[in-house]
């Protein structure tokens, strides 16, 4: 049984172990969370999630420009998603210094996706886990544990493709009109402009 099991529903997309239970177990009961854990995983598999840093560094080389550029084209794919990026440092240093190193290396990230054309009220570098969740548990200087992780955050509210109570009246009213036999919906169109035309 994974940590899945012992946590609460929705929980796959927090990276910390205290998780917003309430909030999560709404989301999940409406249909969103799967669908945000769903995007994450697809977001993961199809491109480079993570980026990588020099020693004591928040500058974006070259390799972690191509990735972002790679994550930036399958952002501007969702316009309807919002998204967060978590920055992470090694193990060397004092909690303190890394906390603020990982929350700058996670502000560059936001800062590079926003320039290549993402909006950045869709971007969030809203925490830094420092040191506390190293990929590699050793005190030396480690890059696998230097890093960036963008993760989907949810959903832009207001947005025209989250669908609101009347357009789901209307999605649905088109749903039940498609599956009408194509003879009474010309008889339907027919009655209407004979009935337009006696006036």
């Amino acid at each position: 049984m994974g940590r899945a099991f012992y946590a609460e529903a929705g929980s796959e997309i927090e990276t910390s172990d205290f998780g917003n239970a309430t909030m999560n177990n709404t989301l999940v009961q409406t249909g969103q969370k799967s669908y945000a854990i769903d995007l994450t995983r697809r977001f993961a598999a199809d491109v480079p999630n993570t980026v990588n840093f020099a020693f004591d560094s928040s500058q974006l080389d070259g390799e972690a420009q191509a990735a972002l550029r790679q994550q930036a084209h399958w952002i501007r794919q969702f316009p309807e998603v919002r998204f967060r990026v978590y920055g992470h440092t090694d193990l060397v240093g004092s909690n303190a210094y890394n906390k603020a190193l990982g929350l700058r290396r996670a502000q560059a990230v936001v800062a590079y996706l926003s320039s290549q054309g993402i909006s950045r009220s869709r971007l969030e570098a809203v925490a830094s886990f420092g040191k506390t969740q190293p990929l590699v548990f050793v005190q030396a200087p480690e890059r696998r544990n230097r890093r960036t992780v963008t993760e989907v955050s949810g959903f832009v509210e207001k947005h025209p493709t989250i669908l609101n109570g009347k357009y789901a009246q209307v999605i649905w009213r088109e749903y039940v009109r498609s599956a009408e036999p194509v003879h009474s919906q010309a008889q339907v169109t027919e009655g209407a402009a004979a009935a337009g035309s006696g006036s």
